[in-house]
């Protein structure tokens, strides 16, 4: 397929009118950024290129909300698979109704596990939507972009985390507005992804300040804010689009997010690169 072929086909809603929501706070992200906005999530080139940080793991990397741990992964076969039937069926549930009205037993029943199953791996269902959030998070954060862009073209580099992202973005959409709704009702879940956008913007930050270093871009940008205002572009435009339903081909978002993102930064065209509909 194509890139003029793959439709952005935006995602449904979840939740009783999540998706009517502003988009700030949502999870989004891109070139730029993991995160964006203040406690806005993300992903994209900045975050995946720097290398500095760590990308957490675990159970919402062991928290459930700001501070709040879980307990460790199982260790048995029957554990692991139980514990994973419970997260797939969880986000079923979670997709299908939303965080609000999801029920624990909804979600034994879709695993198809007893109902004392559940409390042997989680606590809550707060719990077990943190760890279902770290699943997702884990997949947009498709580390080692530079070394799968196969250049070393910041362009390109910038170009490839665009494109990985929004496709996870997209694939990941109805989960992101159950996410944008939880953030609004448990202040532990506002309180993590606002921690989380303040380390993935300090790591977008890093790779503006390496290009500084290598003179691709003017010093006279200061590079948190300018990776704050990039990311929060990419983030929210891909809330609208996959989330909202505004309907634009993907190669053509990506060709704007692109463009606009390298050009703010002022770095220097190569000759002979391919455009973003020949690399989808």
């Amino acid at each position: 397929m194509n890139a003029r072929q793959e439709k952005t086909s935006p995602g449904r809603t979840a939740g009783g009118g999540v998706g009517s929501g502003s988009g700030a706070g949502t999870t989004g992200g891109g070139a730029g950024a993991e995160l964006t906005g203040r406690g806005t999530a993300g992903g994209g080139a900045g975050a995946e290129l720097t290398g500095a940080g760590t990308t957490g793991g675990g159970a919402a990397a062991e928290l459930t909300g700001a501070g709040r741990a879980t307990r460790p992964a199982p260790k048995s076969r029957r554990g692991i698979r139980t514990r994973a039937a419970l997260l797939a069926a969880a986000r079923t549930v979670f997709e299908a109704d939303g965080f609000v009205d999801a029920r624990i037993s909804d979600i034994t029943r879709t695993a198809g596990v007893a109902s004392g199953s559940f409390y042997t791996h989680f606590d809550s269902k707060e719990e077990i939507f943190a760890a279902v959030v770290e699943q997702v998070r884990e997949e947009m954060l498709h580390p080692h972009v530079r070394a799968r862009a196969g250049s070393g073209d910041p362009r390109d580099w910038i170009a490839a985390a665009n494109r990985e992202y929004l496709r996870s973005y997209r694939r990941n959409a109805r989960l992101m507005a159950v996410l944008e709704q939880v953030s609004r009702v448990d202040p532990h879940f506002a309180a993590l992804r606002a921690e989380r956008a303040s380390a993935f913007i300090e790591r977008n930050a890093a790779l503006i300040r390496d290009l500084q270093e290598r003179g691709l871009v003017t010093r006279r940008l200061d590079a948190r804010v300018t990776a704050l205002a990039l990311s929060s572009m990419v983030s929210k435009v891909a809330y609208l689009v996959f989330v909202e339903g505004e309907r634009i081909e993907l190669d053509t978002l990506l060709e704007t997010l692109d463009w606009i993102w390298c050009n703010a930064l002022q770095l220097p065209e190569t000759r002979g690169r391919a455009t973003s509909s020949d690399r989808i």
